[in-house]
């Protein structure tokens, strides 16, 4: 037979068995659902300690943080027909448990899945109706927040689940037209650089002509002072002769001799034929030949 120990064990046992699956703990991080035969009968569970009733009661807890779902990359179409491959992501948290409990069973997985299919949907939508140029950069910020309204009604209203932002991580061309777009890229920058450069050689061309034209003209400029300070440089030593040949005429004639004697007997082997009487030996002849 049962002793009395044991059986007081086993009632303890079964008391700590029944104990610990009537106590459970919702953290402050987390959102519960309380569950009756699998109905929802409490949806928005507080955190801290709780009380269920064994085998009938059951707690499904949740991540109540902001999450984040990671779009795989999709191919979509601009207005003008060009594809484009778009990796988003988005950040979302649960809002209501109840809804979000019945939509995906409590799986994140599930409803990162779910999330993925229609942030795909909203910017097939968005894309479809911009420019290459505007889902790049011109309307980027204006493409997001109509994905976050779009997407959060939806994800609100079927999933229970607020969307806190939508961004895109990279777009980018399908390898098949990449090559072409690059050629494309590539002629229209050539262009541009023959452009810049037919205006550069233009430009150049007319800063040279300005130079020799500046050139010239300061070397007339210079060319005309100089024959003018050369013209009165030449009046004035005339001047000066004149003066110094009316003071002393004999003296001045006297000295020109000298210097035609100088110049003229420079050279040793120099040989001249002249009369005797030749004016040019006056004054070798007599001193006083000029007065």
């Amino acid at each position: 037979m049962m002793t009395r120990q044991t059986f007081l064990g086993l009632i303890v046992a079964i008391l700590l068995v029944v104990l610990s699956n009537s106590l459970y703990v919702i953290r402050e991080t987390q959102r519960g659902v309380l569950l009756k035969f699998g109905e929802v009968v409490d949806p928005n569970l507080q955190p801290g300690l709780h009380i269920k009733v064994p085998f009938v009661n059951n707690v499904r807890k949740f991540d109540g943080r902001i999450l984040t779902v990671d779009s795989s990359p999709e191919r979509f179409f601009t207005q003008e027909k060009k594809a484009l491959i778009v990796d988003s992501y988005a950040k979302f948290r649960v809002t209501d448990t109840a809804k979000y409990y019945t939509a995906t069973n409590g799986e994140e997985n599930r409803a990162a899945g779910l999330l993925s299919q229609r942030i795909n949907d909203g910017l097939r939508n968005q894309v479809a109706v911009r420019t290459v140029q505007e889902v790049v950069s011109g309307e980027r910020d204006q493409l997001m927040q109509a994905i976050t309204t779009q997407l959060n009604e939806v994800a609100n209203e079927e999933l229970g689940v607020e969307i806190i932002d939508v961004r895109v991580k990279k777009i980018d061309l399908p390898p098949d037209v990449s090559e072409s777009v690059y050629r494309r890229m590539n002629a229209e920058r050539e262009k541009e650089a023959r452009e810049l450069r037919s205006e550069g050689k233009e430009l150049a061309e007319g800063i040279r002509a300005a130079a020799d034209r500046e050139v010239t003209v300061i070397g007339a400029n210079a060319f005309r002072d100089a024959e003018v300070i050369r013209g009165n440089g030449d009046a004035e030593a005339t001047r000066i002769y004149a003066d110094a040949f009316n003071q002393d005429p004999e003296f001045y004639s006297f000295v020109r001799s000298l210097q035609a004697y100088r110049e003229t007997f420079n050279a040793g082997s120099d040989v001249m034929l002249l009369q005797p009487d030749s004016q040019f030996f006056r004054y070798l002849r007599d001193p006083k030949a000029g007065k």
